[in-house]
């Protein structure tokens, strides 16, 4: 059963602005028509959640695109950003581990505590 663009903005969490911008960009195949009126497949739902983890992922637009599509450069980006996001992972173990560690610091600046210059000097290790 095919739906309106109302119908899937609902059933995907998402405005139906949105699911007409990703259609302009080539984000979304281009729905069939009836009546004038745009009607999806009940996968559309789907690549919408798909789209949405991309771009939480940190995936530009462009990025998305290319990954949509099958070319040589694509496993390339893919590495690329998987790299990126261990780095984001990494820092923000780093940000908990201070923040944790800041809780239950005695020290009026965390910067002069030993404790945590210690785990400090870790950070810059390899892995």
């Amino acid at each position: 059963m095919r739906m309106t663009i109302g119908q899937l903005a609902e059933a995907a969490g998402v405005p139906a602005s949105a699911i007409r911008f990703w259609e302009r960009h080539g984000l979304l195949p281009a729905p069939e028509r009836q009546g004038g009126q745009r009607r999806y497949p009940p996968q559309a739902a789907e690549r919408i959640v798909l789209l949405r983890k991309f771009q939480q992922a940190g995936l530009s637009l462009a990025e998305v695109r290319e990954f949509q599509q099958d070319q040589p450069r694509r496993q390339a980006m893919i590495r690329a950003k998987v790299a990126e996001i261990e780095q984001r992972v990494l820092d923000l173990h780093h940000a908990h581990q201070l923040l944790t560690h800041a809780l239950q610091c005695s020290e009026t600046d965390i910067a002069s505590c030993p404790t945590f210059r210690e785990q400090m000097k870790t950070w810059d290790q390899p892995a």
